[in-house]
């Protein structure tokens, strides 16, 4: 029987939350400690900040047992959430992420979850297709010519999710916790894009 720290046991609870009520899929990723990444590669370009080529992924759906037998094989694994599935994301700034995040809640807009990571990003979960949607929203809206800190994460890539590290440099946190609505139903980009360009635009670099 294996025996798992506190640490893992917040995981697997973390991990069996997002299979099992937010129905998203989630692959055991990299640590990074020192400067170097736990899957053995040397010189990694991304040092605990990517999946780990060799684990399956946990499906969504899993449930708690599920999740336990999976994350004991890979003990330490960070968290991550293949993007392009169940959602997109719209990363900014966290700075610019936290302002906009109080004016959309203000306007009454439908919201996602959003992320916080160590790097200082803010990331906006928003419904599928958004990647490939954005430059055409930034056109219509007059923001293609802007020099914005905005762009779009979509299928192929993967996020550091709460509550794990993220390339040794701290935790993941939630700007907003997901919800039986917002993580299952993500509101469609062309909702907030026009706020977070704004609030992007008009934040020192």
């Amino acid at each position: 029987m294996r025996r798992r720290g506190r640490g893992a046991a917040s995981d697997c609870t973390a991990v069996a939350e997002y299979t099992g009520l937010w129905g998203w899929a989630v692959v055991p990723g990299a640590r990074a400690q020192d400067g170097r990444c736990s899957c053995g590669a040397a010189g990694c370009p991304a040092p605990g900040a990517h999946p780990l080529d060799f684990a399956p992924e946990v499906p969504a759906g899993a449930t708690l047992d599920k999740v336990i037998d999976a994350w004991g094989e890979f003990p330490g694994a960070a968290v991550m959430l293949p993007v392009g599935r169940a959602f997109d994301v719209i990363e900014v700034a966290e700075a610019a992420g936290r302002r906009a995040l109080v004016r959309l809640e203000r306007m009454g807009l439908p919201l996602g979850p959003v992320a916080a990571t160590p790097e200082g990003r803010a990331h906006f979960f928003v419904a599928p297709g958004a990647a490939a949607e954005l430059p055409r929203l930034l056109y219509r809206m007059g923001w293609d010519d802007a020099d914005l800190d905005l762009g779009a994460l979509g299928p192929g890539s993967h996020i550091t999710a709460p509550p794990s590290d993220r390339g040794g440099l701290g935790p993941v946190r939630w700007l907003r916790a997901p919800d039986p609505d917002s993580a299952t139903s993500p509101p469609h980009a062309r909702l907030l894009v026009g706020t977070l360009a704004y609030v992007a635009h008009r934040s020192p670099a």
